[in-house]
């Protein structure tokens, strides 16, 4: 079996990016015993912020959920980082955080959170089901639409 996360995307056709670095006073992972904590990531092609605006206004909920698995792309980047592209060491994904900047009135923050939730279940299969809260905000950085972070089980 191979344990490579990078063949795993691969299979669905898609291609990890390189792991984005931070943009401001912060680290992109976090490990605390057996949790690995990933900083929130944004939807990026070819390294620049893409998608931008808000749900309900600019963007359809189709194009958030597109902005949702590419940021759950990357992600899986920084996972795939902290873990040497070792699949195997992973148990599974505890939590899934999707903040999506949307008008007040938008109503589909389930959907466009699926975009990130199937992504990471057609990557991780059973390891990828999570926890998951979706929240409407206001703004994020850069302008863009959707923003995910997440916490993972390690083996120990």
């Amino acid at each position: 079996m191979n344990h490579s996360l990078k063949h795993h995307v691969q299979q669905l056709g898609l291609e990890l990016p390189e792991p984005s670095q931070p943009a401001a006073n912060y680290v992109n992972h976090v490990r605390s015993q057996n949790l690995l904590f990933i900083s929130g990531q944004i939807p990026l092609l070819q390294g620049q912020p893409t998608l931008l605006g808000r749900l309900g206004e600019s963007l359809s909920p189709e194009q958030g959920a597109q902005a949702a698995e590419l940021a759950a792309l990357g992600l899986l980047a920084q996972l795939s980082a902290a873990l040497d592209d070792d699949l195997s060491r992973l148990r599974s994904i505890s939590r899934l955080g999707v903040f999506i900047a949307a008008s007040g009135d938008f109503q589909g923050h389930s959907g466009v959170a699926n975009g990130a939730s199937n992504l990471l279940v057609n990557a991780l299969g059973d390891k990828g089901r999570h926890a998951r809260t979706a929240v409407g905000v206001a703004s994020l950085p850069a302008g863009v639409a959707v923003e995910v972070d997440g916490i993972f089980e390690l083996q120990p």
